[in-house]
């Protein structure tokens, strides 16, 4: 896995402005972010997307991005899987990790904004959005992944959606206690939604075959030290194809942007900032002359798949991988674990050991 030592190919303040102008140009009046223009959106996305305008100083696009977001919740704190461009819905399922993520993306807003008010008139919709979700956290601590129309709940979890939405609660109860405000009940979730993704892979649906399923662990900071090294490195062989970047799945050469994009926040917050850079230099092969990204491109012939298909969630995570690696904006290191500051949760073992030594005084 030993790369050689090099300055990463990062983007230049026109280059940047370029791929944010792909983004914005998608932008419906309502404030939606599609995939593509006249294409669907799914909520997460569609934050992540809204972080790359907060990063790139698109303050006003963004925040309608997240008033969007409000007008379309639920009453009961959730999102759809799937919105098309003119607001309806288009997949009425719910998927638990997705609704959580606004509280990802309230927090990286505060964190290049510095603006408190902001998070305050958020916190009601983030605050209902994150109770949704832990009514569906099972007693292992791992957290349903999807919600079907009729409202049951799919049969399993997802090891990827668990540990982003473990990210989510950390951030929720960041804004929480910027606020002065006391969520014990988050805590505690955190701390028992981490404690299944270290300790009882088997709460999850088997998905290794999934990049996601690999490096997720470590980018939401679930992982870090040594055991989020040997997890990166044992994955490196499998997943990524040298000289391009990260497959989407183990056994097929589909090189995905967005997850290369990832990945490279993975290996900063797990200190292997030579990898990062290297897989961040590789990934600009898929940078197009106006500043898009293709999804992903098949390899060794490079024809993109899906077919032409360039997305606005592809350019938000290159343009935030950027921002980690040149540490430029405030919320920079957000997604690596070593700069993240954010709170874990309550500590389940440690909460043990407590209880344990109480129970022998």
């Amino acid at each position: 896995m030993s790369l050689p030592e090099s300055e990463p190919v990062l983007l230049g303040p026109g280059e940047l402005d370029a791929t944010l102008d792909t983004i914005e140009a998608v932008q419906t009046g309502r404030g939606l972010i599609p995939w593509f223009d006249g294409g669907h959106c799914d909520p997460w996305n569609h934050v992540e997307a809204a972080m790359a305008l907060s990063t790139g100083g698109r303050r006003v696009a963004a925040e309608r991005a997240y008033e969007w977001l409000v007008a379309t919740q639920q009453a009961d704190g959730s999102w759809f899987n799937y919105y098309r461009a003119d607001g309806s819905v288009e997949d009425a399922r719910v998927d638990t990790n997705v609704c959580a993520y606004v509280a990802t993306g309230v927090w990286h807003h505060y964190l290049v904004t510095g603006d408190s008010g902001f998070v305050e008139e958020l916190f009601g919709s983030l605050g209902a959005a994150l109770d949704f979700v832990l009514g569906w956290q099972r007693a292992g601590g791992e957290l349903v992944w999807s919600i079907k129309p009729d409202g049951g709940p799919e049969g399993y979890a997802l090891l990827t959606g668990s540990s982003s939405a473990y990210l989510s609660l950390r951030c929720g109860i960041a804004c929480a206690e910027l606020l002065g405000l006391e969520r014990p009940e988050w805590e505690l979730a955190a701390g028992r939604l981490r404690h299944a993704i270290v300790y009882r892979p088997e709460l999850f649906a088997p998905k290794e075959r999934y990049a996601m399923d690999w490096y997720y662990p470590v980018l939401t900071g679930a992982l870090t030290g040594p055991a989020a090294l040997r997890r990166l490195r044992a994955g490196w062989p499998t997943f990524v194809m040298d000289g391009s970047g990260v497959r989407c799945v183990s056994d097929r050469p589909w090189v995905t942007a967005a997850e290369t994009a990832e990945c490279v926040l993975s290996c900063l917050g797990a200190g292997l900032a030579g990898e990062a850079r290297t897989l961040f230099t590789w990934v600009q092969d898929q940078r197009d002359p106006e500043g898009s990204y293709t999804t992903g491109r098949v390899y060794p012939g490079r024809s993109s798949f899906p077919h032409e298909e360039r997305s606005s969630y592809t350019a938000a995570a290159i343009v935030l991988a950027n921002d980690a690696l040149s540490l430029n904006s405030p919320a920079a290191g957000l997604f690596r674990a070593d700069l993240s500051g954010l709170p874990a949760g309550l500590d389940l073992e440690e909460m043990q050991e407590e209880w344990d030594e109480e129970q022998l005084a």
